[in-house]
């Protein structure tokens, strides 16, 4: 795929993947090495040259501690028209710009602890 025919949603999905690799702090190479997804390819997706496989986003949910379900309606360019119980409030702590990601790492913990722990005993 040429920079010309890259469609929108591929490039929404790239800027959505790389900002939520910043979060996380880490870097392509990092990001390649816990997926076990070639650096290379890694950047094409960012870009919004190539659109991943399922298997790619379930594997970059996993290493971003996100929602593979949120990953892939964001790959489909659904954006945020998929409710995702709790993605909202994930996204509140990755946003706000007042807490450290060290912060923010713990904050999700924790919520993604309460979550499961209330889906277990329901």
């Amino acid at each position: 795929m040429t920079p010309s025919t890259r469609t929108p949603a591929a490039q929404a999905f790239g800027e959505y993947l790389r900002t939520q690799r910043k979060l996380a702090q880490l870097s392509l190479r990092q990001l390649s090495e816990l997926t076990n997804i070639s650096n290379p390819y890694l950047s094409q997706i960012e870009r919004g040259v190539h659109r991943p496989s399922v298997r790619v986003i379930r594997s970059l949910a996993d290493a971003l501690n996100l929602s593979a379900q949120a990953l892939l309606a964001q790959a489909a360019g659904l954006g945020d028209s998929v409710d995702v119980p709790g993605d909202d409030t994930e996204a509140a702590i990755r946003a706000d710009s007042r807490l450290s990601s060290e912060q923010k790492a713990a904050l999700l913990m924790v919520l993604r602890g309460f979550v499961s722990e209330s889906a277990e005993t329901a």
